[in-house]
């Protein structure tokens, strides 16, 4: 199995929230002391149901508990927000063991106003492997194809094409359809195909609502549920520029390259280097996996991306609490070309000179042209985080 990144606190209670099948449960079996720990599981029929129907039977069999059970795994908690009322009172309890909360949606916990505990629990995010954690098994052309759940790194191709079908299946039923998160879920079908078609573009909300046959409210309401079911974020626009006139519109960015491409249905057509696709495909790699690598290592970068009303673009715009901006743009090629990527930073230069101008790229060695550093992707990813 693979190494996370992310540790496992044993002296404080904490949530940690991801996407469906990236290993919450697996990490936490294996990081919690099986011994000393009790595991609730809210997706067991009986157990969510027992719960759900009578949530003081949980305080009330975790303050009867054997003095060795230190830690309560709660596995899936969003499906009986209640229970974080029992876990407060709990807390203020002499001896109170710790909480481990998992969730793969924050939205039925915001919706119900919930109690996150005042800040007694840390939150924690588990995302898909990063290339530092897979290894020395890593392929990037693998990656960008399928994406890198772990059970999809695990397998062959054929075994990953039908694990992400069967991902936008159990998201559908289990997110969606199971929690009534949505009035028409056949409409909240043509929207979700139509995101993965739109990942890593600026989202016009008129029109993919006429694409979907709805209004853009539902559509802007749609998106924020991918957001709050984690299988997405958004990019917004870079707007500290006093005198030019900048995109507004954030961009939306699928949390894995794999379930995007199963998303468009192209998981039976092969990522061809020096396509559009593939492009697109590297993008979205290299811009998910600077968001988990900062969340990880708790950088607190800022992250977004420029563009004027003449299209002059940037693909990503990092500011650090030192001060640094970063201006990156991502491009596939062993070799990019000068005018492919100058002329976006110049621009952005022009309004933040101090700003650091690095191209992003596939090539062997890192060079500089001008003023711009043409760096190897992973030497970019080793120097900024």
């Amino acid at each position: 199995m693979y190494s996370r990144i992310l540790k496992i606190p044993l002296n404080q209670s904490f949530f940690m929230f991801g996407p469906r099948q990236t290993g919450k449960t697996w990490l936490l079996r294996e990081s919690l002391p099986a011994e000393h720990t009790r595991v609730y599981n809210l997706l067991l029929s009986e157990e969510y149901m027992r719960l759900s129907s009578a949530p003081e039977l949980f305080r009330q069999e975790i303050l009867s508990r054997p003095k060795d059970i230190r830690y309560i795994f709660v596995d899936e908690v969003q499906r009986v927000p209640a229970l974080l009322d029992e876990i407060h009172h709990i807390l203020e309890s002499p001896s109170a063991p710790l909480f481990a909360l998992t969730g793969s949606s924050a939205r039925k916990l915001k919706r119900s106003q919930a109690n996150l505990l005042g800040g007694r629990a840390w939150t924690l995010r588990l995302y898909p492997l990063t290339h530092l954690e897979i290894g020395d098994s890593f392929v990037l052309d693998r990656v960008l194809n399928f994406g890198s759940l772990p059970k999809v790194c695990g397998v062959d191709d054929d075994d990953a094409k039908q694990l992400l079908r069967s991902y936008v299946e159990t998201y559908l039923k289990e997110e969606i359809e199971a929690e009534a998160l949505v009035r028409s879920v056949g409409t909240f079908i043509r929207f979700l195909f139509q995101a993965g078609h739109e990942s890593g573009s600026v989202i016009n909300y008129t029109t993919i609502a006429r694409e979907v046959g709805a209004s853009s409210p539902t559509v802007k309401q749609y998106f924020q549920i991918l957001e709050d079911t984690l299988v997405g974020r958004f990019l917004p626009a870079f707007s500290k520029a006093s005198r030019k006139r900048l995109a507004a519109h954030p961009k939306f960015f699928l949390f894995d390259c794999g379930v995007q491409r199963a998303l468009t249905r192209k998981l039976n057509v092969p990522l061809e280097p020096q396509t559009r696709e593939y492009g697109m495909a590297f993008e979205h790699f290299i811009i998910n996996e600077c968001m988990r690598l900062s969340d990880y290592k708790n950088l607190d970068y800022e992250f977004s991306y420029f563009r004027t009303e003449h299209k002059a673009e940037v693909d990503m715009i990092i500011e650090t609490p030192r001060g640094e901006t970063l201006a990156v743009e991502i491009k596939s090629s062993s070799n990019p070309a000068a005018p492919d990527y100058k002329s976006g930073l110049e621009s952005f230069a022009k309004i933040v000179p101090r700003a650091k101008l690095l191209c992003v790229c596939n090539s062997r060695f890192a060079r500089t042209v001008d003023n711009v550093s043409v760096m190897p992707w992973i030497d970019f990813l080793r120097e900024y985080f």
